[in-house]
């Protein structure tokens, strides 16, 4: 369900004879900050959000290419994380609602504070 302020974008897929799309929420969101990364793409790991995969699936139903890449990563949980690449070419044809990202993550060890916004 869209909310009054939940971000709408609705995109040109593929050049100018191409598939138009319309996506909301988080979705939207998601395209957008796969939009911005451009060829680097980005990973859930410097870009989190609840669920990245569900939204690439999403996007990829709907028909955009998005392209992932399993990246190694060290540390006490070693293994692999994707690094998630826009290939599709996206003309946004209209852009309306929030346009704010979701709030950082907090970092690991740091007390919780429920009920409080900044």
């Amino acid at each position: 369900m869209r909310g009054p302020q939940s971000l709408l974008i609705r995109a040109r897929l593929g050049g100018e004879d191409g598939k138009v799309i319309t996506v909301n929420g988080r979705a939207a969101w998601a395209l957008d900050q796969l939009m911005k990364a451009g060829d680097r793409g980005l990973t859930p790991v410097s870009n989190p959000a609840p669920r990245w995969s569900h939204y690439i699936f999403g996007l990829r139903r709907d028909g955009v290419a998005i392209e992932t890449v399993d990246e190694p990563h060290a540390g006490a949980f070693a293994g692999t994380h994707a690094r998630y690449i826009l290939r599709s070419p996206v003309e946004v044809l209209e852009r309306t609602g929030a346009t704010a990202p979701p709030p950082p993550p907090v970092p690991a060890g740091a007390p919780l504070e429920y009920g409080r916004r900044p």
